[in-house]
């Protein structure tokens, strides 16, 4: 693990804060291009917006696609803070994204390592380099003190 990658994943552990301050579940992705700029960044807004597609990987896309005026964000990569879904997965491989660093496996929902392998599927026109475990901890931390206050919320 490279001490840049943990640097940008504070980024996307900050983007995962603003989630949970809004009530939504506490995923955050930061995209950096091949010069090392910061090209979007997102937070879930799935209850926000009341979109399924909502999630931090797609606003972060989203985002970075306006600014380099392409939907192919060759060289870039990609931090979230959680293992990508499956349609997260789809996006970022979609987006020519060349590489994903993410923090905690989704044993339930993991698109990129945990359940399926997209982004590593030879089948596929485009393959990604993936990098798990990065500050999986805090990811962890915040994912499940989120959903522990939901507990404690619906107990009341």
């Amino acid at each position: 693990m490279e001490r840049a990658d943990e640097d940008w994943m504070l980024r996307a552990l900050a983007e995962a804060d603003v989630a949970a301050g809004k009530g939504e579940v506490p995923v955050g992705c930061v995209i950096r291009g091949p010069d090392g700029a910061e090209l979007g960044r997102g937070h879930n807004l799935r209850e926000t917006l009341a979109d399924a597609t909502a999630h931090a990987e797609v606003v972060a896309i989203r985002e970075a696609s306006k600014r380099v005026g392409s939907w192919r964000l060759v060289g870039a990569t990609a931090f979230v803070t959680l293992e990508p879904c499956v349609m997260c997965a789809g996006a970022l491989m979609l987006a020519r994204v060349e590489r994903v660093v993410y923090g905690c496996d989704d044993a339930k929902g993991g698109g990129a390592h945990s359940l399926y392998s997209i982004g590593q599927d030879a089948r596929l026109n485009h393959r990604f380099e993936l990098t798990r475990g990065v500050l999986a901890d805090q990811a962890v931390h915040r994912l499940q003190a989120f959903f522990s206050r939901l507990r404690e919320a619906g107990k009341k």
